[in-house]
C-alpha cells in the first residue's frame, strides 16, 4: 500500500483517505449482499409449499424487517462511501492543484523556456482530473471489489466449491487480458497526450495570433495548423479508444462467460442430485449480481493505466529542482556589483551562445542608471539576473554585498519593484490589480499610491471607479492605462530597488508625460536602473552603462559618454538625426 501512495502521488492525508476509501466502499460492496440475502430467504419461504410445507408469515414479517433494516443500512453505507471517497478525492486535488501551481512559482525562468503554458496548463487541469477521477470511481472500488470478491468467494466455497469456483475462475482470466494490453493502452495514451499538447498549443497560438489572422486572411487552409492538430487529436482518440475497446470488450465477454458456467455446471450438480435447488438459485442469483461491478471495473481499468502516463508528467514537474535560498540575510545597502558575469538562456550548451559575457560593472545605490545599448545587447537580461529569475552561468551577482544565489528569489523580490514594458493585468477590479503591488495594504495606501500614479483621471471615468472589473490582461484599458497601473502597484510595495524596463517606449507624448510624472514619484529616494530605447530619456541618469553583444563596452555620465565619441554617442547622434524623419512620397 505505501508503493501506492508513491505511484499516485498522494500526501499523507491524501493516502489516509484513500485507505478509509477502501474500507467504505468495501462496507459498501458488502452491505449490498443484505437484500440478496433476504430476497433469497424470501425464495427459500415462497418454495415451501412446492415441497409440502406451509409459508410462516412470521418469517415474512421478519424478512420485510430486515429489507428495511437492510436497505437504511445500504444508504448509510453509501452515504458514508460518498464522503469518503468523492469528497475526500476533490479535497486532494485541490491540494495537489495548489501544490503544483506553488511549485510552478519557484521554478527558475530558465524552466520556462523549454516547458509552453499549455503544458503546464495541461498539468495542473487535466493531469490532476485525471488523478481525481482514479482516486474517486477506480482505485477505491477496484481495491473494495478484490477484498469483497475474495470474502464472498470464500462464503460460497464453504456452502460448495465447485459453484464458488464456477462463479469467480472467469475472473483472473479476463485480469490477464487487460494486463497483458497494458503495455498497448501505455502507448496509446502517451500519443493522445502529446496529440493533445500539440492541439492545445495550436489553440493559444490561434487566439494569441487572432488580430494577424484576421489582417492578413489566414482563413480556411491558410492556416492549416490548427486544423491538423485538432484532426490528429481525434485520430489518436479514435485509436486509444478502439483499441482500449477491444481489449476491455474481450475481458468482460470472457468474464460474463461465467454466467453461462455456472449455469451448465449447476444444472449438471442438480441432475446428479449433488446439490439442492434452494443453494442453486442463490448461486444463480449472486451470478448476476456479482459480475455488475467487476464489469464496470474493467471498463475503468484502462483508465489506471491512462493515469500512469499522466503521474509521471507530473512526477518530472514536481521533481525538477526549484530556486532556493535563505530568507533570513536581510539587505541593509542597496547597491548592485556584477563580478565577471557569463550568461546563457541555453542550459543545454550554455558556452556556445552566450548572451552576458564576463561583464563586471557596479550601480550605485541611492542612484538612476541607465542600461543602454542595440538591440540583442542584454539588457533586459542584466536586470532580469538582479531579480534572480536566472542564476549565472559564472560569475556573481551582488546585492548589497550579498550573492543573489544565496538568497530565496521571493525574499530578493521583496526588494525590488519591476515596471515592465509589457504590463500584465488581471481579470479583477482596478483596485485589486494595484494591491497585488502589497496585499498588506490598507486601501487609503491603495488610493494613495494610484493618485500618485496619475490614475485617477481615467479610472474615474470608468463605470464602477476602482470596482471595474478590466477584462483579460486588462483589454479594456489603453497602453498608458495599463502601465500607469502597473507603477501604481511599483508604489504601494516601495521597495529600495526599482528596475524600468523600457516603461516609456511606446506610448504617445500624452501618456509618456503622465507616465515620466508617476515615475518621479516612484524613483525618488531609490537605487533605479533604467533600460531605455530613446537616450534622450536617460540624459539625465546618474550613471549609463552601454552594452554591446553582451559586454560593458562603456561607462559615464550623458556628457562624458558624448565627448568620447564611442557607441553611445554614435546611438546618440542617430537617434537625433531621426527626429527630423516624416513620412512622405519619395
Amino acid at each position: 500500500m505505501r508503493n501506492l501512495k508513491d505511484y499516485l502521488m498522494l500526501t499523507d492525508k491524501g493516502y489516509s483517505d484513500l485507505k478509509k476509501a477502501i474500507a467504505a466502499c468495501t462496507i459498501t460492496n458488502l452491505s449490498l449482499m443484505l437484500p440478496f440475502v433476504v430476497t433469497i430467504q424470501l425464495f427459500v419461504e415462497l418454495l415451501k409449499p412446492l415441497m409440502g410445507q406451509e409459508i410462516s408469515w412470521m418469517n415474512m414479517w421478519i424478512l420485510l424487517g430486515a429489507g428495511v433494516i437492510g436497505a437504511i443500512i445500504v444508504f448509510l453505507a453509501n452515504k458514508y462511501d460518498y464522503k469518503k471517497t468523492y469528497v475526500t478525492s476533490y479535497l486532494e486535488a485541490e491540494t495537489t492543484r495548489i501544490s503544483v501551481a506553488e511549485h510552478i512559482r519557484k521554478l527558475p525562468m530558465s524552466f520556462f523556456n523549454t516547458k509552453g503554458i499549455s503544458d503546464l496548463t495541461t498539468n495542473i487541469m487535466a493531469d490532476v482530473t485525471t488523478s481525481e477521477h482514479v482516486l474517486s470511481h477506480v482505485i477505491p472500488q477496484l481495491c473494495a471489489n478484490a477484498i469483497s470478491i475474495t470474502i464472498v468467494c470464500t462464503a460460497l466455497a464453504i456452502f460448495d466449491w465447485r459453484m464458488a469456483l464456477a462463479i469467480f475462475f472467469t475472473v483472473p482470466l479476463a485480469l490477464i487480458v487487460i494486463y497483458g494490453s497494458k503495455k498497448i493502452q501505455n502507448r496509446l495514451s502517451e500519443k493522445v497526450v502529446v496529440a493533445k499538447l500539440k492541439a492545445s498549443d495550436q489553440v493559444q497560438e490561434y487566439l494569441d495570433g487572432i488580430k494577424v489572422i484576421k489582417a492578413c486572411g489566414l482563413s480556411g487552409s491558410k492556416f492549416s495548423a490548427l486544423d491538423d492538430a485538432l484532426r490528429t487529436m481525434k485520430k489518436m482518440a479514435i485509436k486509444m479508444e478502439f483499441g482500449t475497446g477491444v481489449f476491455v470488450t474481450g475481458a468482460q465477454m470472457l468474464l460474463q462467460a461465467g454466467i453461462g458456467v455456472t449455469v451448465f455446471v449447476g444444472t449438471y450438480l442438480l441432475t446428479g442430485g449433488q446439490i439442492a435447488l434452494i443453494p442453486l438459485l442463490m448461486f444463480f442469483v449472486i451470478v448476476v449480481r456479482i459480475y455488475g461491478p467487476i464489469l464496470v471495473e474493467f471498463a475503468l481499468l484502462p483508465e489506471l493505466f491512462h493515469h500512469r502516463t499522466a503521474t509521471r508528467r507530473m512526477r518530472t514537474l514536481m521533481t525538477t529542482p526549484i530556486m532556493e535560498g535563505s530568507t533570513q540575510k536581510k539587505l541593509t545597502r542597496w547597491n548592485i556589483d556584477f563580478e565577471n558575469v557569463s550568461f546563457s538562456y541555453n542550459a543545454q550548451n550554455p558556452k556556445e551562445d552566450m548572451v552576458i559575457k564576463k561583464m563586471t560593472a557596479s550601480i550605485p545605490s541611492n542612484a538612476i542608471t541607465a542600461l543602454v545599448g542595440p538591440s540583442g545587447s542584454g539588457k533586459s537580461t542584466v536586470s532580469r539576473l538582479i531579480a534572480r529569475f536566472w542564476d549565472v552561468n559564472e560569475g556573481t551577482v551582488k546585492v548589497g554585498g550579498v550573492d543573489v544565489k544565496t538568497l530565496d528569489p521571493e525574499h530578493l523580490m521583496s526588494y525590488m519593484s519591476f515596471v515592465f514594458q509589457d504590463v500584465v493585468l488581471f481579470n479583477d477590479t482596478v483596485y485589486n490589480n494595484i494591491r497585488i503591488g502589497n496585499m498588506d495594504a490598507t486601501e487609503e495606501e491603495v488610493m494613495a499610491a494610484a493618485k500618485a500614479a496619475c490614475c485617477d483621471e481615467f479610472v474615474s471615468n470608468l463605470p464602477c471607479g476602482y470596482q471595474t472589473m478590466l477584462g483579460e490582461n486588462g483589454c479594456t484599458l489603453s497602453g498608458g492605462e495599463r502601465q500607469r497601473i502597473s507603477i501604481a502597484r511599483a508604489l504601494l510595495k516601495n521597495a529600495p530597488i526599482v528596475l524600468l524596463d523600457e516603461a516609456t517606449a511606446s506610448l504617445d507624448p500624452e501618456n509618456e508625460a503622465l507616465i515620466q510624472q508617476a515615475i518621479s514619484q516612484l524613483i525618488a529616494g531609490k537605487t533605479v536602473i533604467v533600460i531605455a530605447h530613446r537616450l534622450r530619456t536617460v540624459a539625465g541618469a546618474d550613471k549609463i552603462i552601454v552594452l554591446n553583444e553582451g559586454k560593458l563596452v562603456e561607462e559615464g555620465t550623458h556628457k562624458a559618454l558624448i565627448k568620447t565619441k564611442g557607441l553611445y554617442e554614435k546611438m546618440y547622434r542617430i537617434q537625433q538625426e531621426s527626429l527630423g524623419w516624416s513620412v512622405g512620397k519619395p
